[in-house]
């Protein structure tokens, strides 16, 4: 069973950035289309962003422009890279397979404040 683990996140003030990996066994990460969602209390979970496996990606409207995803074919990670960042950007940050969703990871979480 693959296990997606999510790392990265962290206290950020307005404005500023953070990255945030997602790592899975294999070459799970580069053969499916994989995406990031975010959950924040009180919330249901919603897709922040995709990445096809030739590496097209999509975002929400929210965070267009300020988010980007790739992956680390070396490190065998798809990361996040969030700039701009702001107070509702707050959630535990999770990756998972778009289609078939795997068991979700434990996520990573990411709190804008001042």
């Amino acid at each position: 069973q693959v296990q997606l683990v999510e790392s990265g996140g962290g206290l950020v003030q307005p404005g500023g950035s953070l990255r945030l990996s997602c790592a899975a066994s294999g070459n799970f990460l580069s053969v499916y289309t994989m995406g990031w969602y975010r959950q924040a209390p009180g919330k249901a979970r919603e897709l922040v962003g995709t990445i096809t496996n030739w590496g097209k990606t999509n975002y929400a409207d929210f965070v267009k422009g300020r988010f980007t995803i790739s992956r680390a074919t070396a490190k065998n990670t798809m990361d996040l890279q969030m700039n701009s960042l702001k107070p509702e950007d707050t959630a535990v940050y999770y990756c998972n397979r778009v289609q078939h969703p795997m068991p979700w990871g434990q996520g990573t979480q990411v709190t804008v404040s001042s």
